[in-house]
């Protein structure tokens, strides 16, 4: 109760940085979902940009991180997959050195979506985002390479509904 009324005492002329963190955050919560501004507390259809960016930030911290942690975790595994999967290849004496790059750019990737979604929530900054959807981007670019070269055209195909979230996730962050 105590903080509803600190943040309907808020004034456009404050500041949300002087609210104590609990309030500021239920507040920045409230400002993203809803328009309360005119005491109405509506659906804000004017933040659906930011809920957009971060719901795809989301996406590739979840997808990133969760593959990421997996090819580190179980790399023996995983080269027993990529072995025979690049055999015929140019890359077939590379799976140990390419399986370590991509871990590192998934898990790169992963970190940078989760401090976009912080610095998003709570400076309004699309900065981290933009580089996170860029790494997405890019990541998706290298998984896609190594399909083609492995003539796994499946693989490859599956990977391109992920690339257009990342073009989305770019494009998002450029308006």
């Amino acid at each position: 109760m105590y903080v509803d009324k600190l943040i309907w005492k808020l004034q456009p002329g404050n500041r949300v940085e002087n609210l104590v963190p609990n309030a500021r955050f239920i507040y920045l919560c409230r400002m993203i979902l809803l328009d309360c501004t005119s005491g109405s507390c509506s659906p804000c259809y004017a933040n659906i940009h930011m809920i957009l960016q971060i719901l795809v930030s989301t996406f590739f911290a979840i997808l990133f991180l969760q593959s990421g942690m997996d090819k580190v975790n179980d790399r023996k595994g995983n080269l027993a997959w990529m072995t025979p999967h690049f055999e015929k290849s140019p890359m077939k004496n590379r799976v140990p050195l390419l399986l370590t790059v991509i871990a590192f750019l998934e898990l790169s990737t992963g970190i940078l979506s989760i401090a976009g979604i912080a610095a998003r929530i709570f400076k309004n900054c699309d900065y981290w985002m933009f580089w996170a959807n860029l790494g997405a981007a890019s990541t998706l670019l290298c998984l896609f390479l190594g399909q083609r070269m492995a003539k796994d055209y499946a693989g490859a195909q599956s990977l391109v509904s992920y690339f257009i979230v990342a073009l989305a996730g770019l494009w998002l962050c450029s308006v």
